[in-house]
Formats: C-alpha cells, sequence, structure tokens
C-alpha cells in the first residue's frame, strides 16, 4: 500500500484539479489523494496533494497564505476576469511609472474587501456561481474580507503589469486584477498566473504532471512525509507507551506538556523514529487551559 503524505505537484495551465487528483490516484495506487487548495484550470503551478493519511491535515494548508506570480493586461475586461473570458469591454490605459505602481501597491495591501467572482465555485441557493454566470446572470455577492501580506508590481510593456502577490485564503487574484484595472480607470484581466509556495512549500520541489506518471512505482519516493511537511510546527517527540494512549483517544497524558509558546496554535507529536503520530491544538475554553488531541494518524 502506498505510504501517507505529501505530493507537490507543477500543475500545467489546461488540467482541472480534479483532473490532477485522479491521475496521481492513478499513478500512486492510492486510496486516497485530495488537493489542500484547488488552482483554476487556466492556472499553473503548485497543487499540493494529500496523499492517504495526509488528506487529514488539508486545513492546515487551506488556511496556509499563497504566493502567485501573474500577469495582468491592462485595457481589456474580461467576464472571467481572466484570458479565458468573453471580453466585455477596451478602455484606453493611461501612462504608467513606478510612482503609479508603488501607489497601486500601497492601495492594494493589507486588509481589503473583495467581492467574489460570478465565476467561482461559490454557491447561491445551492447552485454554484459560475453555472449562474453561464447563463447570463449575475447575482449579488457580499464582499468579504481578504489580506494582502504582498504585492509587488513591474512593468513589462504599456499594456502589461506584472504581479507578485502573497495572500490570504479565499483570495481572487483575477479580481484583484480586475479591481487593479478599475483603479486605474481602464479595466484589466489577469493574462496568466503560476501559484509558487503555500505556506512554507514551494514549487521548486514540485514534480511535473509527466514526471509524476513515470515514476509509477517509484512515485513515493516523491512524496514529502507528513511530519516533515508540517516541520514549521513545534514537534514534540513522546514515548511510545504515551503514544500507544493517545491513539486510543485517552487525552489525560497531554496535561504533562506546558503551555504553549507565544503564538503556538498547534504542536506535532512524533516517535522515536520522527514520525507524525498526532496533532494537538491548545484549548482556551477552560479557564486554566489545556491541549486537546485533534488528528491521530495510523501507524
Amino acid at each position: 500500500m502506498t505510504k501517507s503524505g505529501l505530493l507537490l505537484v507543477d500543475k500545467p495551465e489546461g488540467p482541472s484539479s480534479a483532473h490532477v487528483v485522479h491521475r496521481a490516484k492513478v499513478s500512486l495506487g492510492a486510496k486516497k489523494v485530495g488537493h489542500l487548495g484547488t488552482l483554476d484550470p487556466f492556472a499553473s503551478g503548485l497543487l499540493l496533494l494529500g496523499i492517504n493519511e495526509g488528506t487529514k491535515i488539508s486545513d492546515i494548508f487551506l488556511r496556509a497564505p499563497k504566493s502567485y506570480r501573474g500577469v495582468v493586461t491592462l485595457g481589456v475586461a474580461t467576464d472571467s476576469q481572466d484570458s479565458t473570458g468573453v471580453v466585455v469591454k477596451t478602455r484606453p490605459v493611461p501612462s504608467l511609472g513606478d510612482r503609479e505602481l508603488r501607489v497601486l501597491e500601497q492601495r492594494f495591501s493589507g486588509q481589503l474587501q473583495q467581492t467574489p467572482p460570478m465565476f467561482s465555485a461559490l454557491k447561491r441557493d445551492g447552485v454554484r456561481l459560475y453555472k449562474l454566470a453561464r447563463q447570463g446572470k449575475e447575482v449579488p455577492r457580499l464582499p468579504r474580507t481578504i489580506q494582502i501580506d504582498s504585492i509587488q508590481l513591474r512593468q513589462i510593456n504599456c499594456t502589461e503589469v506584472g504581479i507578485d502577490v502573497t495572500c490570504s485564503r479565499g483570495t481572487y487574484v483575477r479580481t484583484l486584477a480586475a479591481d487593479l484595472g478599475e483603479a486605474l480607470g481602464c479595466g484589466a484581466h489577469l493574462k496568466s498566473l503560476r501559484r509558487i509556495a503555500c505556506g512554507h512549500l514551494r514549487v521548486e520541489r514540485a514534480v511535473s504532471l509527466d514526471e509524476l506518471e513515470r515514476l509509477t512505482t517509484r512515485a513515493e519516493s516523491a512524496m514529502i512525509s507528513l511530519s516533515s511537511a508540517l516541520t514549521h510546527l513545534r514537534g514534540i517527540t513522546w514515548d511510545h507507551r504515551w503514544l500507544a494512549r493517545l491513539r486510543l483517544g485517552q487525552q489525560e497524558c497531554l496535561s504533562q506538556i506546558g503551555k504553549p509558546l507565544e503564538k503556538q496554535e498547534l504542536v506535532r507529536l512524533l516517535d522515536a523514529r520522527g514520525d507524525l503520530v498526532a496533532l494537538i491544538g491548545w484549548n482556551e475554553d477552560t479557564p486554566s487551559g489545556g491541549w486537546r488531541l485533534l488528528r491521530v494518524f495510523k501507524e
């Protein structure tokens, strides 16, 4: 049976995230495979796949900041806000220089309100918005709070701007591109997009889809162990006797772990080999606080 872990795939433009999941499942012969944050078909770059027990840590990477690199085409707005859509308006592009780009960077940094696009997987009365959009319908959407940790803009030519952005979960980069265009008064759409990082994991460590299929039985060598994938979390190595009790759901032994360090939400519990046994989190609901068992991983 295929071991558990994370597989980093460099998704090409074209296939959907679900298609990549299917191909990885076939190549690995894994029982369970799931993506840890989808990528639009037109986008390329880092797609994290949880393999078997790896699906249990999906929420950690779904919440993690994502970094992207793309190209914004100015003066042309599309209905999907990206290059796959139908052109709905064209306008002259103003002259841009470093000063204008720095002002834009400042304006679109930090906490922002963003209205999700119609071409999205969000639902309205149980129906995906993109299905309504394809029928030519538009419904009101409430703006959502997003966080832009960093944004860098660079001029490519008179109608194209390169963008590097690190942002929170729920950010639509194509909507960010469209909003940049509106701020300039000319409209815009996202010409191309590539995800280069998810949390501390980067696309340089990923395998291509073709490489994954060529690996076949050796595909496990391209995987990252669960413990290695979570090295940004504090790790505590425990005696096997206590770990055996945890596997039975007996959490009383967690009381011997001291209070969390500053800004520490999760902790890894490891066995003597360094393999991940469990994830625990600090519970503030009790007067004195305490650790609680969040995930237990099979041996």
